[in-house]
């Protein structure tokens, strides 16, 4: 018999504290072309250490919801456990298309959507599909590294494009993006809401970013998972809003923030219909498509997950108030408001090395942030921190932040 949602143990705080044995990375061939990510080292380094409370990673402590879990135990009951498409049920890809109509008012028909793997198995077959040895990627920084590490495994090599932070706000000088794109450019990468500053791109700048991209020939990739997440509308403008359906443009979206599925690791991809045939070829080399009795979950999710994510934005909201509540009282800490998303990044004076002083702070108060460095040059005096989590694990997390700061 399965295990019912019910009949799971109750989140505690002490879910945040799970330990790892630490394993020591082997050099593969790999690493030469990425670099090892010192950011993930320093994850699993402090889910290593007993009584550590980990904000480094981009989930929190609510599990999925029971009537997702509900649809998956019916599905396995059921017997649906054999392949599915590569590109994804066409059940859930209609469902998909219909989200899209409901909540965005945009028409996405289905064979411009596959089903992924993750967000970030979309971005990869994004990438693959178009990238050839030398192709340039401009990645517009803040921006998690692997989306940095999964370009350079695809053959291409990237260009950083960072944006500013300046009167409380980051923002992106598009006539810059535009001057640094080159003729070796083959896309522009693009998170928004963004990871980690939760900057949200305005309708008006992603209507001119697409007619330049056009115009140029130039693909977009925009990482969307975030779309949702945001804290004072339903939703943020989407590329979808603005393009049309042959441009070159890949939407990546993804089940793991807006549902509380990150361990599920299922998404999608927003494609031209003329990439459908090569995706779903990559797809079959890959991984076969996404796990048959997950995408019965991800179909409920979309149907009636609504709810849920009104009750998750209303604990983002009341844990962004404890924020900014708490870090203006620390000496030398500075942090721009997040519109979405669910992170705060911020800025301390006097740190040289982000890398340093998260394993320091892991060491010396059991507290693991994720080091600013880890998402592009330039970023070596942040920390991002995830307050995507019950507000006495938060409220803990600054306490010990604060015995930190004390003691420098």
């Amino acid at each position: 018999m399965l295990l019912s949602h019910d009949d799971r143990d109750p989140v505690r705080p002490s879910a945040m504290l799970e330990t790892f044995p630490i394993v020591k990375n082997t050099y593969r061939d790999y690493f030469k072309v990425t670099g090892e990510n010192k950011a993930a080292e320093l994850l699993r380094y402090g889910k290593s250490k007993p009584g550590c409370i980990s904000l480094a990673q981009g989930e929190g402590t609510l599990p999925t919801p029971e009537f997702i879990c509900r649809a998956v135990n019916k599905a396995l009951e059921d017997g649906k456990t054999f392949y599915s498409f590569g590109a994804g049920h066409p059940d859930l890809r209609q469902e998909i298309s219909t989200y899209y109509a409901r909540i965005y008012g945009v028409s996405v028909p289905t064979n411009r959507i596959t089903v992924t793997s993750s967000g970030t198995n979309a971005v990869h077959l994004a990438l693959m599909s178009i990238l050839e040895d030398g192709d340039e990627v401009v990645a517009v920084t803040p921006i998690w590294k692997n989306l940095i590490g999964i370009t350079e495994l695809a053959g291409g090599s990237i260009k950083e494009f960072s944006m500013e932070e300046k009167d409380g706000a980051w923002t992106l000088n598009l006539e810059d993006l535009f001057a640094v794109c080159s003729a070796k450019t083959k896309a522009i990468m693009i998170v928004t809401p963004n990871n980690p500053t939760g900057w949200t791109m305005t309708g008006a700048d992603i209507e001119k970013l697409t007619e330049f991209a056009r115009l140029r020939g130039i693909w977009v990739i925009a990482d969307e998972v975030y779309g949702r997440c945001t804290h004072k509308c339903a939703r943020a403008a989407s590329f979808l809003d603005y393009a049309r359906e042959d441009d070159r443009l890949f939407v990546i979206n993804s089940f793991s923030k807006t549902w509380a599925m990150t361990g599920w690791r299922l998404g999608w991809l927003v494609m031209p219909a003329d990439a459908e045939g090569k995706i779903r070829d990559l797809i079959l080399y890959e991984n076969m498509g996404a796990p048959t009795f997950t995408q019965c979950g991800a179909i409920e999710a979309l149907r009636h997950g609504e709810d849920f994510l009104e009750f998750q934005k209303k604990l983002w909201a009341e844990n962004l108030d404890l924020l900014l509540q708490r870090l203006p009282r620390l000496k030398g800490v500075s942090m721009s408001v997040p519109p979405a998303a669910f992170y705060a990044f911020f800025h301390v004076d006097g740190c040289e090395d982000s890398y340093a002083m998260t394993r320091e702070m892991i060491d010396e108060v059991g507290l693991s942030l994720c080091p600013g460095a880890a998402f592009g040059k330039g970023l070596k005096s942040y920390l991002r921190l995830c307050f995507a989590v019950s507000p006495e694990i938060l409220t803990a997390a600054l306490d010990r932040f604060e015995e930190f700061l004390s003691r420098r």
